[in-house]
């Protein structure tokens, strides 16, 4: 069964449902949870050097995300831990998947938006991209509302 299942987390709601998932898992498996946040997407997306101020800030919302996180996971009394990645540049399935490899994970819980057409091209698949790269398998999980790929 899955003893140690990673979870990327950025705070949305369908990162908190794939979390949720991740903690009943390793609950029925008596395994463990790391929930990795990963700062990528900043001088990736826009191709601009960020101050450090703007970097701070959002370092502080990753804390809040995180905080966030493990509150959920502690109520669920699963074990888990928390990782903050800075990887500016790097597409989030390449940080993903490395974080996988060196923690020697077994299973990778991802939340999905279930975009398609023009919102996938626009805004790309964070969760098409970890299910590519990762070494292990990968659940990806969608909310009851999203829509179903054709």
């Amino acid at each position: 069964m899955y003893k140690r299942i990673l979870v990327p987390f950025d705070g949305s709601e369908t990162s908190t449902k794939a979390l949720v998932t991740a903690l009943q898992l390793a609950r029925e498996s008596t395994g463990r949870v790391r929930i990795l946040h990963v700062l990528d997407e900043l001088a990736y997306l826009s191709g601009y050097e960020y101050t450090g101020a703007v970097l701070e800030s959002a370092r502080r919302w990753a804390d809040e995300c995180l905080s966030k996180a493990m509150e959920i996971a502690r109520s669920s009394g699963v074990p888990a831990e928390r990782k903050l990645l800075e990887a500016p540049g790097r597409r989030l399935g390449d940080s993903v998947a490395e974080e996988a490899r060196d923690w020697e994970a077994d299973l990778v819980v991802v939340g999905t938006h279930g975009r398609r057409g023009i919102g996938r091209a626009l805004m790309g698949s964070g969760a098409e991209q970890v299910i590519r790269l990762a070494p292990v398998p990968v659940l990806a999980v969608r909310l009851p509302d999203a829509p179903a790929a054709p």
